[in-house]
Protein backbone atom coordinates (compact mmCIF):
# COMPACT_ATOMS: atom_id res chain seq x y z
CA UNK A 1 0.00 0.00 0.00
CA UNK A 2 1.52 3.37 -0.99
CA UNK A 3 2.31 5.93 1.69
CA UNK A 4 2.10 9.71 1.59
CA UNK A 5 4.97 12.15 2.08
CA UNK A 6 4.32 14.69 4.87
CA UNK A 7 5.75 18.16 4.20
CA UNK A 8 6.58 19.57 7.65
CA UNK A 9 6.63 23.17 6.42
CA UNK A 10 3.08 23.10 5.10
CA UNK A 11 1.52 20.09 6.79
CA UNK A 12 0.37 18.86 3.36
CA UNK A 13 0.42 15.27 2.17
CA UNK A 14 1.77 14.34 -1.26
CA UNK A 15 0.63 10.92 -2.52
CA UNK A 16 3.31 8.56 -3.75
CA UNK A 17 2.56 6.15 -6.61
CA UNK A 18 3.03 2.40 -6.12
CA UNK A 19 6.64 1.41 -6.74
CA UNK A 20 5.78 -1.55 -8.96
CA UNK A 21 5.94 -0.98 -12.69
CA UNK A 22 2.85 -1.21 -14.85
CA UNK A 23 2.09 -4.93 -15.23
CA UNK A 24 2.37 -6.76 -18.53
CA UNK A 25 -1.40 -7.16 -18.78
CA UNK A 26 -1.80 -3.37 -18.93
CA UNK A 27 0.19 -2.87 -22.10
CA UNK A 28 -2.11 -1.59 -24.83
CA UNK A 29 -1.66 -1.64 -28.59
CA UNK A 30 0.05 1.48 -29.95
CA UNK A 31 -2.13 3.59 -32.30
CA UNK A 32 -1.27 2.68 -35.89
CA UNK A 33 -2.66 1.13 -39.04
CA UNK A 34 -4.71 2.35 -42.01
CA UNK A 35 -8.08 2.29 -40.22
CA UNK A 36 -6.68 4.32 -37.33
CA UNK A 37 -5.25 6.94 -39.69
CA UNK A 38 -8.45 7.13 -41.76
CA UNK A 39 -10.64 7.54 -38.69
CA UNK A 40 -8.39 10.25 -37.26
CA UNK A 41 -8.51 12.17 -40.53
CA UNK A 42 -12.30 11.80 -40.65
CA UNK A 43 -12.67 13.25 -37.16
CA UNK A 44 -10.42 16.22 -37.93
CA UNK A 45 -12.03 17.01 -41.30
CA UNK A 46 -15.52 16.98 -39.74
CA UNK A 47 -14.49 18.97 -36.65
CA UNK A 48 -15.55 16.13 -34.35
CA UNK A 49 -14.21 15.11 -30.95
CA UNK A 50 -13.76 11.64 -29.50
CA UNK A 51 -13.49 10.69 -25.86
CA UNK A 52 -10.87 8.19 -27.02
CA UNK A 53 -8.46 11.06 -27.62
CA UNK A 54 -9.57 13.59 -25.01
CA UNK A 55 -9.57 11.10 -22.12
CA UNK A 56 -6.30 9.42 -23.22
CA UNK A 57 -7.98 6.03 -23.53
CA UNK A 58 -5.42 3.18 -23.63
CA UNK A 59 -7.57 1.26 -26.13
CA UNK A 60 -7.54 3.85 -28.92
CA UNK A 61 -5.20 1.79 -31.10
CA UNK A 62 -7.28 -1.37 -30.74
CA UNK A 63 -10.70 0.25 -31.14
CA UNK A 64 -9.88 2.62 -33.99
CA UNK A 65 -8.23 -0.10 -36.00
CA UNK A 66 -11.49 -2.07 -35.54
CA UNK A 67 -13.32 1.05 -36.85
CA UNK A 68 -15.09 1.77 -33.58
CA UNK A 69 -14.94 5.07 -31.70
CA UNK A 70 -16.87 7.02 -29.09
CA UNK A 71 -18.01 10.40 -30.37
CA UNK A 72 -17.87 13.21 -27.82
CA UNK A 73 -20.41 15.94 -28.51
CA UNK A 74 -20.86 19.41 -26.99
CA UNK A 75 -17.19 20.32 -27.23
CA UNK A 76 -14.03 19.18 -25.44
CA UNK A 77 -14.10 21.41 -22.33
CA UNK A 78 -15.95 20.14 -19.25
CA UNK A 79 -17.60 22.19 -16.52
CA UNK A 80 -16.62 19.58 -13.91
CA UNK A 81 -13.26 18.66 -12.40
CA UNK A 82 -13.36 14.95 -11.61
CA UNK A 83 -10.14 13.78 -9.99
CA UNK A 84 -9.58 10.90 -12.40
CA UNK A 85 -10.38 12.49 -15.78
CA UNK A 86 -7.94 13.90 -18.35
CA UNK A 87 -10.53 16.04 -20.17
CA UNK A 88 -9.94 19.80 -19.85
CA UNK A 89 -11.98 21.70 -17.26
CA UNK A 90 -13.12 25.27 -17.83
CA UNK A 91 -15.76 27.42 -19.47
CA UNK A 92 -16.95 25.64 -22.63
CA UNK A 93 -17.54 27.58 -25.85
CA UNK A 94 -20.96 27.87 -27.46
CA UNK A 95 -21.96 24.46 -28.79
CA UNK A 96 -22.50 23.73 -32.46
CA UNK A 97 -26.16 23.03 -33.33
CA UNK A 98 -25.06 21.34 -36.58
CA UNK A 99 -22.91 18.77 -34.77
CA UNK A 100 -25.59 16.01 -34.68
CA UNK A 101 -25.70 15.96 -38.49
CA UNK A 102 -21.92 15.70 -38.76
CA UNK A 103 -21.83 12.81 -36.29
CA UNK A 104 -24.52 10.98 -38.29
CA UNK A 105 -22.58 11.58 -41.52
CA UNK A 106 -19.42 10.15 -39.95
CA UNK A 107 -21.32 7.09 -38.72
CA UNK A 108 -22.66 6.54 -42.24
CA UNK A 109 -19.19 7.00 -43.78
CA UNK A 110 -17.71 4.43 -41.41
CA UNK A 111 -20.56 1.99 -42.01
CA UNK A 112 -21.07 1.46 -38.27
CA UNK A 113 -23.65 -0.97 -36.90
CA UNK A 114 -23.27 0.38 -33.36
CA UNK A 115 -22.10 3.79 -32.19
CA UNK A 116 -21.38 5.28 -28.77
CA UNK A 117 -22.05 8.98 -28.15
CA UNK A 118 -20.94 10.76 -25.00
CA UNK A 119 -20.28 14.35 -23.94
CA UNK A 120 -18.50 16.57 -21.51
CA UNK A 121 -20.63 17.87 -18.63
CA UNK A 122 -22.33 21.13 -19.62
CA UNK A 123 -23.78 22.25 -16.30
CA UNK A 124 -24.10 25.83 -17.54
CA UNK A 125 -26.81 24.83 -20.03
CA UNK A 126 -30.42 24.79 -18.78
CA UNK A 127 -30.90 21.20 -19.98
CA UNK A 128 -27.30 20.05 -19.51
CA UNK A 129 -27.04 19.35 -23.24
CA UNK A 130 -29.93 16.86 -23.38
CA UNK A 131 -31.41 18.42 -26.53
CA UNK A 132 -28.19 17.90 -28.50
CA UNK A 133 -28.02 14.29 -27.30
CA UNK A 134 -31.60 13.75 -28.51
CA UNK A 135 -30.93 15.38 -31.88
CA UNK A 136 -27.79 13.27 -32.36
CA UNK A 137 -29.64 10.03 -31.59
CA UNK A 138 -32.41 10.87 -34.04
CA UNK A 139 -29.96 12.06 -36.72
CA UNK A 140 -28.07 8.75 -36.59
CA UNK A 141 -31.24 6.69 -36.70
CA UNK A 142 -32.50 8.66 -39.71
CA UNK A 143 -29.20 8.46 -41.59
CA UNK A 144 -28.27 4.87 -40.65
CA UNK A 145 -31.47 3.06 -39.52
CA UNK A 146 -29.67 -0.23 -39.00
CA UNK A 147 -27.19 1.34 -36.55
CA UNK A 148 -27.88 1.00 -32.82
CA UNK A 149 -27.02 3.98 -30.62
CA UNK A 150 -25.49 3.89 -27.15
CA UNK A 151 -25.29 7.12 -25.15
CA UNK A 152 -22.99 7.70 -22.19
CA UNK A 153 -24.63 10.65 -20.48
CA UNK A 154 -23.82 13.02 -17.60
CA UNK A 155 -26.24 13.24 -14.68
CA UNK A 156 -27.85 16.51 -15.89
CA UNK A 157 -27.77 17.59 -12.22
CA UNK A 158 -30.70 15.28 -11.62
CA UNK A 159 -33.07 17.05 -14.03
CA UNK A 160 -35.76 14.49 -14.84
CA UNK A 161 -36.93 16.47 -17.90
CA UNK A 162 -33.43 16.27 -19.42
CA UNK A 163 -33.23 12.52 -18.89
CA UNK A 164 -36.71 12.10 -20.37
CA UNK A 165 -35.67 14.04 -23.49
CA UNK A 166 -32.75 11.68 -24.09
CA UNK A 167 -34.72 8.51 -23.38
CA UNK A 168 -37.57 9.68 -25.63
CA UNK A 169 -35.14 9.92 -28.55
CA UNK A 170 -34.87 6.12 -28.46
CA UNK A 171 -31.26 5.10 -27.76
CA UNK A 172 -30.83 1.34 -27.68
CA UNK A 173 -28.46 1.60 -24.69
CA UNK A 174 -28.24 4.30 -22.01
CA UNK A 175 -25.05 4.38 -19.97
CA UNK A 176 -24.19 6.50 -16.95
CA UNK A 177 -21.08 5.61 -15.00
CA UNK A 178 -20.99 5.19 -11.23
CA UNK A 179 -17.16 5.38 -11.31
CA UNK A 180 -16.38 4.44 -7.68
CA UNK A 181 -17.69 3.39 -4.28
CA UNK A 182 -19.71 5.77 -2.06
CA UNK A 183 -16.87 6.33 0.44
CA UNK A 184 -14.59 7.72 -2.29
CA UNK A 185 -17.26 9.49 -4.31
CA UNK A 186 -16.75 13.00 -2.97
CA UNK A 187 -13.03 12.85 -3.78
CA UNK A 188 -13.33 11.12 -7.17
CA UNK A 189 -16.44 12.86 -8.56
CA UNK A 190 -16.42 16.26 -6.90
CA UNK A 191 -19.64 17.65 -8.40
CA UNK A 192 -21.56 14.36 -8.59
CA UNK A 193 -23.57 12.32 -6.10
CA UNK A 194 -23.71 8.54 -5.75
CA UNK A 195 -27.43 8.56 -4.93
CA UNK A 196 -28.16 10.78 -7.93
CA UNK A 197 -26.42 8.29 -10.22
CA UNK A 198 -28.50 5.39 -8.92
CA UNK A 199 -31.68 7.44 -9.21
CA UNK A 200 -30.91 8.39 -12.82
CA UNK A 201 -30.34 4.77 -13.81
CA UNK A 202 -33.51 3.60 -12.08
CA UNK A 203 -35.58 6.40 -13.66
CA UNK A 204 -34.23 5.63 -17.12
CA UNK A 205 -35.35 2.01 -16.82
CA UNK A 206 -38.77 3.11 -15.59
CA UNK A 207 -39.14 5.50 -18.55
CA UNK A 208 -38.34 2.72 -21.04
CA UNK A 209 -38.17 -0.80 -19.56
CA UNK A 210 -37.06 -2.25 -22.93
CA UNK A 211 -34.02 0.02 -23.17
CA UNK A 212 -30.73 -1.50 -22.01
CA UNK A 213 -29.13 0.40 -19.11
CA UNK A 214 -25.46 0.27 -18.35
CA UNK A 215 -22.96 1.57 -15.80
CA UNK A 216 -19.29 1.18 -14.98
CA UNK A 217 -16.75 1.56 -12.20
CA UNK A 218 -12.98 1.93 -11.89
CA UNK A 219 -10.89 0.01 -9.37
CA UNK A 220 -7.50 0.81 -7.91
CA UNK A 221 -8.45 4.05 -6.13
CA UNK A 222 -8.39 2.59 -2.62
CA UNK A 223 -11.78 0.87 -2.51
CA UNK A 224 -12.32 -2.40 -0.65
CA UNK A 225 -13.72 -5.49 -2.33
CA UNK A 226 -16.79 -5.49 -0.09
CA UNK A 227 -17.46 -1.91 -1.21
CA UNK A 228 -17.25 -2.98 -4.86
CA UNK A 229 -19.75 -5.75 -4.14
CA UNK A 230 -22.12 -3.23 -2.57
CA UNK A 231 -21.97 -1.00 -5.66
CA UNK A 232 -22.80 -3.97 -7.87
CA UNK A 233 -25.73 -4.81 -5.62
CA UNK A 234 -26.98 -1.20 -5.70
CA UNK A 235 -26.81 -1.16 -9.51
CA UNK A 236 -28.85 -4.35 -9.72
CA UNK A 237 -31.48 -2.80 -7.45
CA UNK A 238 -31.60 0.04 -10.00
CA UNK A 239 -32.16 -2.66 -12.67
CA UNK A 240 -28.94 -1.96 -14.56
CA UNK A 241 -28.38 -4.57 -17.28
CA UNK A 242 -24.71 -4.19 -18.31
CA UNK A 243 -21.68 -3.57 -16.10
CA UNK A 244 -18.13 -2.54 -17.00
CA UNK A 245 -15.21 -2.74 -14.57
CA UNK A 246 -11.73 -1.45 -15.43
CA UNK A 247 -8.41 -0.48 -13.88
CA UNK A 248 -7.90 3.19 -12.96
CA UNK A 249 -4.79 4.59 -14.64
CA UNK A 250 -3.54 7.98 -13.45
CA UNK A 251 -3.49 10.44 -16.39
CA UNK A 252 -0.93 12.77 -14.74
CA UNK A 253 0.58 13.74 -11.40
CA UNK A 254 -2.21 16.28 -10.98
CA UNK A 255 -4.83 13.52 -10.88
CA UNK A 256 -5.79 11.14 -8.09
CA UNK A 257 -3.06 8.71 -7.07
CA UNK A 258 -3.20 5.07 -8.06
CA UNK A 259 -3.44 2.84 -5.00
CA UNK A 260 -2.89 -0.56 -6.62
CA UNK A 261 -3.24 -2.69 -9.73
CA UNK A 262 -5.87 -5.42 -9.81
CA UNK A 263 -4.84 -8.72 -11.37
CA UNK A 264 -6.69 -10.37 -14.28
CA UNK A 265 -7.81 -13.03 -11.83
CA UNK A 266 -9.45 -10.41 -9.60
CA UNK A 267 -11.25 -8.91 -12.59
CA UNK A 268 -12.49 -12.38 -13.49
CA UNK A 269 -13.81 -12.84 -9.94
CA UNK A 270 -15.69 -9.52 -10.13
CA UNK A 271 -17.16 -10.58 -13.47
CA UNK A 272 -18.44 -13.85 -12.02
CA UNK A 273 -19.80 -12.00 -9.00
CA UNK A 274 -21.69 -9.59 -11.26
CA UNK A 275 -23.16 -12.35 -13.41
CA UNK A 276 -24.29 -14.19 -10.29
CA UNK A 277 -26.13 -11.03 -9.20
CA UNK A 278 -28.08 -11.00 -12.45
CA UNK A 279 -26.34 -8.59 -14.82
CA UNK A 280 -27.03 -9.57 -18.43
CA UNK A 281 -23.43 -8.86 -19.39
CA UNK A 282 -20.27 -7.96 -17.45
CA UNK A 283 -17.14 -6.62 -19.13
CA UNK A 284 -14.40 -6.77 -16.49
CA UNK A 285 -10.68 -6.44 -17.18
CA UNK A 286 -7.61 -4.22 -16.74
CA UNK A 287 -8.13 -2.22 -19.94
CA UNK A 288 -11.93 -2.18 -19.92
CA UNK A 289 -13.52 1.25 -20.35
CA UNK A 290 -17.16 2.34 -20.70
CA UNK A 291 -17.38 1.74 -24.44
CA UNK A 292 -14.74 -1.00 -24.73
CA UNK A 293 -16.03 -3.59 -27.23
CA UNK A 294 -19.49 -1.99 -26.97
CA UNK A 295 -20.41 -3.39 -30.37
CA UNK A 296 -19.70 -6.93 -29.16
CA UNK A 297 -21.79 -6.31 -26.03
CA UNK A 298 -24.76 -5.40 -28.24
CA UNK A 299 -24.31 -8.58 -30.28
CA UNK A 300 -24.19 -10.61 -27.08
CA UNK A 301 -27.39 -9.02 -25.76
CA UNK A 302 -29.14 -9.58 -29.09
CA UNK A 303 -28.20 -13.28 -29.04
CA UNK A 304 -29.47 -13.56 -25.46
CA UNK A 305 -32.80 -12.01 -26.48
CA UNK A 306 -33.42 -14.56 -29.24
Amino acid sequence: MPRDILHLSTGELTPVEPREKRPEWLRAKLPSGPNYRELKQLMRSNNLNTVCEEAHCPNIGDCWERRTATFMILGSVCTRSCGFCAIDTGKPPVYDVLEPGRVAAAVAHLGLRHVVVTSVARDELPDGGAAIFARTIRAIHRRVPECSVEVLIPDFKGREASLHEVVSAGPEILNHNTETVPRLHRRVRVQAKYERTLELLARAKEMNPRMVTKSGIMVGLGERRDEVAQVLSDLRVARVDVLTVGQYLRPSKEHLPLERYYTPEEFAEIREEGLAMGFSHVESGPLVRSSYHADEQVQHLQREAV
